[in-house]
């Protein structure tokens, strides 16, 4: 049996560490791609991977990096990272793409997010061009689309998490009605590492998404219930913005509000699974797609729930404030 060799960038955060663990329990060797190798030492596999030492916006280490590389997961982008993220992604989405080609590596697999066609956020918009820019470069690519993934380490799982125990009541953005196909941790490592075996024609995005497609709200509802607490009535504001939002995200919960700034826009527009392509290519993972209440008990495994850690009244009041200097706005225009 030949050994395959992986490149994983990303690996220190949640999915990249995820897919760098799965691969080495298939038999892969792993390589992976970071400015910081001493923050892999977190990782139980750390001592099982070749850590390069560079950075994704130099061609020389990408070249480095990608040399003897069967296939190649691009798993960075931009979370808060000043306004010319969208540029620095573009750059680094460029050299990785000629990087692979040039080395002559078997396949790329990105994961990306659902979207609309049209009126997309910036770092949605940026995440677009990543995709598009690595299906360009001439080497078969598999772009993975998905919504909010439900994992321990997920920014996006930590946003609902916060929201559901610290909101028992309260106003909230109007967003919270928008339709969702949440996807567990689980499910979209298994898709991850699947793609690799993808056939060699086989070049562009698919969606991904769990069982149930939910509201925003409904999430926080269905959180609640799945850990055993009784979630509240909510109320809607014209908290539309992503800044806006974002502001009030940084309030209510311990995201900084640059961070959630992306995460919004991902949240402003129904985010549901469009075509199921994926399932003529890779059957689904033993047992099904994992549920939506399973996915949640699954992630909250030994972490902490503090369902008062700030009042529904602090809460209401901070995004009632928020959606007063959205109205004052809106009439100065």
């Amino acid at each position: 049996m030949t050994i395959r060799t992986a490149l994983v960038t990303g690996a220190t955060g949640y999915v990249g560490g995820l897919v760098v663990e799965q691969l080495l329990k298939d038999g892969w060797k792993v390589r992976t791609l970071t400015r910081s190798p001493e923050k892999l030492a977190s990782h139980a596999w750390h001592n099982k991977v070749v850590a390069i030492e560079g950075d994704a916006t130099e061609a020389d280490d990408v070249a480095r990096a990608m040399e003897g590389a069967d296939v190649a997961w691009y798993l960075l982008h931009s979370m808060g990272s000043g306004s010319d993220f969208a540029e620095r992604d573009a750059h680094m989405a460029k050299i990785f793409a000629d990087a692979a080609a040039k080395e002559g590596v078997q396949r790329l697999v990105y994961l990306s997010g659902l979207h609309p066609d049209e009126d997309l956020s910036e770092h949605l918009a940026s995440r677009v061009e990543v995709g598009n820019t690595l299906l360009a470069s001439g080497v078969p690519t598999a772009v993975l689309q998905a919504a909010v993934v439900l994992g321990d380490g997920s920014i996006s799982f930590t946003m609902l998490k916060q929201l559901a125990e610290r909101l028992p009541g309260g106003v909230a953005p109007k967003w919270i009605n928008n339709r969702i196909q949440p996807i567990a941790a689980r499910d979209v490592l298994y898709y991850l590492v699947a793609a690799a075996d993808l056939p060699a024609d086989v070049s562009r995005t698919f969606d991904i998404g769990g069982p149930d497609v939910l509201t925003y709200a409904g999430m926080m509802d269905r959180y609640a219930i799945a850990l055993g607490f009784r979630p509240g009535p909510m109320f809607t504001a014209p908290v539309t913005t992503p800044g806006l939002a974002a502001h009030w995200i940084g309030l209510v919960t311990d995201i900084d509000t640059d961070m959630a700034r992306p995460l919004i826009g991902s949240l402003l527009h129904d985010t549901v699974v469009r075509e199921h392509d994926i399932d003529d290519y890779i059957p689904l993972p033993p047992g099904g797609l994992m549920g939506f209440d399973d996915a949640v008990r699954e992630a909250s495994k030994g972490q902490p729930s503090n369902t008062w850690v700030r009042t529904a009244l602090y809460a209401a009041g901070a995004v009632g404030l928020i959606a007063v200097s959205a109205l004052l706005g809106s009439l100065r225009r």
